[in-house]
């Protein structure tokens, strides 16, 4: 009997640690020529480097994950900024929803408690081909706000029906001083409060916390018009920190 209990107990280790060896980790995350097409030239390069980062520190079963681009993980670690252990970053600079739908193995795999997903504006950059930085080449064959809308709904359910007990939340996308976007953000972010109907995930308005009279981020909280300074993390944290104490 004792040696079936050690048995018994040794499987269980061996469930717990799955997805950290090598061997494992290599089927829940992306291969390096795995990209998305409209991933721009900088991220072809560094889209890989980031995903050597999360397999080297896995999730771990129950965290409270963050999803998105550089908005996400220039918050860098969410952990000090909230005071809440096991929040994880898994932001990627220059990602878009494609991007993310390729890495959700490792998000089903490890189950987590909640998930926080914001995501789609590099999708617009895209779309209207970067104007203010041509020297970042996006494929000029680009999705619609409609097909970004669509992605981050793909991505709920993917979530869903992989992992059922993950709380998700999408984020409304955050406004911007760049003038060519601030209609198309309007687009995808009512597509993301239609598509919450649905069921897959709550929608958390980050949008309405910072949009401005002009319909624009402030320039309080910005250091390019589009990314956060430390003031306006310190806006976000303070919005959604009440949201994350109560999962």
């Amino acid at each position: 009997m004792k040696e079936l209990f050690s048995v018994l107990f040794l499987i269980l280790l061996g469930i717990n640690t799955f997805g950290q060896s090598s061997g494992h980790s290599d089927k829940l995350y992306p291969s390096k020529t795995n990209l998305s097409r409209y991933h721009n030239n900088w991220t072809q390069k560094y889209y890989p480097k980031r995903i050597q980062e999360f397999r080297l520190d896995p999730l771990n079963f129950g965290d409270i994950v963050f999803i998105g681009n550089s908005i996400t993980e220039g918050g860098l670690d969410w952990r000090r900024k909230f005071g809440i252990a096991h929040i994880r970053n898994r932001g990627i600079a220059g990602d878009v929803t494609d991007g993310v739908i390729k890495r959700l193995k490792e998000i089903t795999y490890f189950k987590p408690k909640a998930v926080f997903i914001l995501i789609g504006i590099n999708d617009l950059f895209s779309l209207h081909h970067l104007e203010d930085n041509p020297a970042l080449k996006y494929d000029k064959v680009v999705p619609s706000p409609q097909y970004i809308a669509k992605n981050i709904l793909r991505i709920s359910k993917i979530i869903h029906r992989g992992s059922p007990g993950t709380k998700i939340y999408v984020r409304t996308l955050l406004p911007t001083q760049r003038e060519y976007l601030k209609q198309d953000i309007l687009l995808v972010n009512a597509l993301i409060r239609k598509n919450e109907l649905g069921g897959y995930y709550k929608t958390i308005d980050l949008y309405n916390q910072f949009v401005d009279e002009k319909g624009e981020l402030p320039g309080k909280f910005t250091k390019d018009g589009v990314h956060l300074n430390d003031l306006g993390y310190e806006k976000w944290v303070g919005f959604e920190k009440p949201i994350i104490e109560g999962l």
